[in-house]
Order: C-alpha cells, then structure tokens, then sequence
C-alpha cells in the first residue's frame, strides 16, 4: 500500500496550524506521527493526520476526550 507522504509546511497547511507548532510537536514527543527520511527530511502521512484529527473531536468544552460517543 502506498502512503501519501506530505512535507511540514503541506501537513501545517492541512491541519490548519503553523510549521513552528509541528516542529514544537516533534521536539516534545510527536503526538503526532512523523516519518524521518534521511538525516533531515521529515514526512508526515495523509492517514497519520486524518488519524489525529479524528482523535481531537469534542462534544462539548468539558470533553477532555478518550471516550466514545454515538453522535
């Protein structure tokens, strides 16, 4: 199966944050999922993000998330 692969700047374009928050994410323990390619080219997956953005979803301020819901 092939993976899309997305550069920083595409995947901060697609989550609709900046390259300076991914870069941050990486350097505090990558919450979300990144490939190194060679020394200094770094990758993120379509699925990768779509993934975390899944998991980020809230029903209501007070959700702190973890649990299922049936919306």
């Amino acid at each position: 199966m092939r993976h899309q692969l997305m550069t920083t700047a595409d995947a901060a374009d697609y989550l609709g944050v900046s390259k300076a928050f991914l870069e941050r994410d990486r350097w505090a323990g990558a919450r979300i999922p990144f490939i190194r390619v060679g020394r200094r080219a770094v990758r993120y997956r379509l699925s990768d993000l779509t993934a975390y953005l899944d998991c980020q979803t809230r029903y209501s301020t007070s959700d702190q998330g973890g649990a299922q819901h049936d919306h």
